[in-house]
């Protein structure tokens, strides 16, 4: 990621702040209840069958943030025009999205139609609503809900309120930049997510290379006869603090408490069971054990590091291999009856060597990109809400 992005970024950005500070100087601003300037409307109910048995051009959005929120289409549609709708219920409550054309919504949505749009401009609506409206998620009872009366409620900034003209202007610009903003931000999150594809693809690649014998080149042999397995120790959360020994389960993180330890040094760990069930991992430290089992090979056999580097290529196979209609699980049993090839204790450290320096090197650039995509993220919502800073009442704008 060179730094010409970043400062270009952090340009625009800054002179679009100080261009919005001489143009918001010696204006007004007036706070408005949401309520009394948009109407807002809830969905319908629409189960999967329904989608299937009416599947048409228009598309139909949920409480879902992936694919702009869309979960199907169908041959008739609620709503035709601009609106903004948001996510009434459950882990997305608050998420607002500006919507254009034919479209419907289901019960966990609501939209809202701005009455006079001499007085409001729906993108500007919306960029406040992204700031403003998780604020206002009620999470009582452990489903998190933002309901129209409350959605009302939002009180929403009007700049200078006695010169419509003026105002629109305002959020006009507003909007510019942060689409500006929004759209540079967007390239960049795409570039970096193609460039961690990209070397997660080259690792893979040599590491198959480096892992693939041919036939006679050395003696396959059952995980079960060079090795043994070991089952976790049940635990309940009341027993988990937080700590420093790692409690490793069913999935890639795991959580600390202050406890006693069940495994140390190289351990190679499976997943038992849960939606990573099969999920491999190596640990050479100590730790604690639960819902998953380890793997012991033979050291005068089997390198343990070599063997999870094994497992490891055979990742989306471990997962298929998963039973179960409910809780999907992973047995010890498959595992003894494993085939693994047994090179010589000199090959095998050669392999690790090579793997564990693209491991290390992998790592950092997986660990450096989400970090830099989640950075330009932030950057993006703190430049954001300084455009969006305005003064607010000293009271409580009425419903």
């Amino acid at each position: 990621m060179g730094l010409w992005p970043k400062l270009k970024v952090k340009g625009l950005a800054m002179n679009s702040i100080n261009c919005m500070v001489k143009m918001l100087g010696g204006t007004g601003l007036e706070w408005k209840a949401l309520g009394d300037m948009a109407t807002l409307k809830r969905g319908r109910v629409m189960s999967k069958g329904y989608l299937v048995e009416n599947a048409g051009d228009y598309p139909v959005y949920s409480s879902q943030t992936v694919n702009n929120g869309m979960i199907g289409k169908i041959d008739t549609f609620d709503f035709d025009g601009e609106y903004i709708s948001w996510t009434t219920d459950g882990a997305n409550a608050g998420t607002v999205f500006h919507r254009t054309g034919k479209f419907s919504i289901t019960n966990v949505c609501g939209s809202i139609k701005i009455n006079d749009e001499s007085i409001l401009i729906y993108k500007f609506l919306f960029y406040w609503l992204s700031i403003e409206a998780k604020k206002h998620v009620y999470s009582g009872m452990g489903n998190p809900k933002l309901m129209s009366h409350q959605v009302e409620k939002i009180p929403v900034p009007i700049p200078s309120p006695e010169n419509p003209k003026k105002s629109l202007e305002i959020q006009a610009e507003i909007v510019r930049i942060l689409d500006t903003f929004t759209e540079l931000t967007t390239e960049l999150t795409t570039e970096l997510t193609t460039e961690l594809t990209a070397r997660k693809k080259q690792y893979n690649y040599y590491r198959d290379q480096l892992l693939s014998f041919e036939e006679g080149q050395v003696e396959w042999k059952a995980l079960g006869e060079v090795g043994g397995f070991r089952r976790g120790t049940a635990i309940t959360k009341k027993e988990t603090t937080n700590g420093d020994i790692p409690v490793v389960a069913n999935g890639p993180t795991p959580t600390y408490f202050h406890g006693e330890i069940n495994r140390q040094g190289e351990t190679i760990v499976i997943a038992r069971s849960g939606a990573y069930a099969g999920y491999v991992s190596y640990w050479n430290q100590p730790i604690f054990l639960t819902d998953a089992f380890s793997v012991h090979p033979d050291p005068s056999i089997l390198i343990p590091k070599f063997v999870f580097h094994l497992l490891q290529s055979k990742q989306e196979h471990i997962h298929n291999m998963k039973k179960g209609a409910g809780v999907p699980h992973v047995r010890v049993k498959e595992f003894e009856s494993y085939l693994v090839p047994v090179p010589s204790l000199t090959e095998q450290a050669r392999i690790v060597t090579i793997l564990d320096k693209f491991d290390t090197l992998t790592n950092s650039i997986s660990e450096g990109l989400p970090r830099e995509i989640e950075l330009r993220q932030k950057q993006y919502e703190y430049y954001r809400d300084l455009l969006l800073s305005f003064p607010k009442p000293d009271t409580e704008v009425a419903a």
